[in-house]
Formats: structure tokens, C-alpha cells, sequence
């Protein structure tokens, strides 16, 4: 089983990074692959909403746009598993993870069938590090997006400064769980 785990804020040691970190704790432990991506280490921008909001994203699912959204979209679709990891930005995904998603969700929400996450568990981490105020809206835009795709919402977490100690046993452990539940 092979579990991608995506990361998306500029700090390389800060909370997102630790929270990555222990998601592919939990994924080893179980033994299934775990396959990181740092987002802020890749060229991708941001949908340029290509003719009149509907390009080859809509028609046959892939983005014009060129950049690493190619390679890593093409790498989305081989994975059993999914884990994602942001920074909460003024109760948002981080601009890296919504370059990404926005491009990804408009390649795949259009398919009729068979999206690169379809049935496939999805846990989808906010890290905020400050007050924590827009943990749930932020979890709440990364559920949308899971379903958009019609993937499986495994589980949904927040994390601050002040809960880390203990969500970030927390998350390795959901990802544990997460593979030995869909383990192949």
C-alpha cells in the first residue's frame, strides 16, 4: 500500500512539518510506503481558470497550465492513500495547498467515474499556529474537496500549538489505523 502525504507550508521545522513527519511515522509503523511531497519545494501556480473557467481541466482532466502539477498530479493517481497537511492561513489552506487542490479538484470533481482519490481514504490535518480560530473552517473547505473528488474522509484533524503533545500522537496514530483498515 502506498500512502502519498502531502505538506504544504514554507517552514521546514515548524508544526506542519512535524505533523507530516508523524503521519509517515504511522504509516511506516503499519507497513505500507510513504510517499512525502513538499509542496512549497515544487513549481506549481496557481489556476489560471483557462477558457472561460473550464480548459482541458473540464474536458479531458488534465491542467494546461505547465508546471510540476503534471508530474505530481500523475503520481496522485498511483497512490491507495492520502494525507494532508497544512498550515491553517486566516482560517484557509495554505496558498501552496490551494494552488495545488484548486488545480487537482478541477481535473477530477468534472470525471464521471474513477477520480484519482475515488473510495480512497483521505486524512486531511490543519495545523494552526497561532490562536487555532480557523482550524474548523479550514478542515471544513479540505472535507469539501475530499468529496468533491468522492474520496473517503478518514478522519479530519486540528492541531495547535497548544494541543500538539498530544494530536501528533494523535495523527500517527489515524494514519496507523487509516492503513491497517484499507491495507491491500
Amino acid at each position: 500500500m502506498k500512502v502519498m502525504i502531502i505538506t504544504s507550508s514554507p517552514n521546514i521545522d515548524g508544526l506542519t512539518a512535524a505533523c507530516g513527519q508523524a503521519a509517515k511515522e504511522g504509516v511506516e509503523t503499519a507497513g505500507a510506503e510513504a510517499v512525502m511531497v513538499r509542496l512549497n519545494d515544487l513549481d506549481i501556480g496557481k489556476c489560471h481558470a483557462c477558457d472561460n473557467g473550464w480548459g482541458t481541466c473540464n474536458k479531458q482532466h488534465t491542467c494546461q497550465v505547465e508546471d510540476d502539477f503534471q508530474k505530481l498530479h500523475a503520481s496522485v493517481n498511483e497512490m491507495d492513500a492520502y494525507i494532508w497537511v497544512t498550515p491553517v492561513y486566516w482560517g484557509e489552506m495554505s496558498e501552496a495547498a490551494k494552488a495545488f487542490f484548486d488545480r487537482l479538484r478541477r481535473c477530477e470533481a468534472s470525471k464521471e467515474n474513477n477520480t484519482a482519490i475515488q473510495n480512497k481514504p483521505v486524512i486531511s490535518v490543519a495545523a494552526a499556529g497561532g490562536s487555532g480560530g480557523g482550524t474548523l473552517t479550514c478542515l471544513s473547505s479540505m472535507e469539501r474537496l475530499v468529496h468533491h473528488m468522492r474520496g473517503i474522509v478518514f478522519d479530519l484533524i486540528g492541531i495547535t500549538q497548544k494541543s500538539r503533545n498530544y494530536k501528533i500522537s494523535t495523527i500517527r496514530s489515524a494514519a496507523q489505523t487509516m492503513v491497517e483498515s484499507y491495507k491491500k
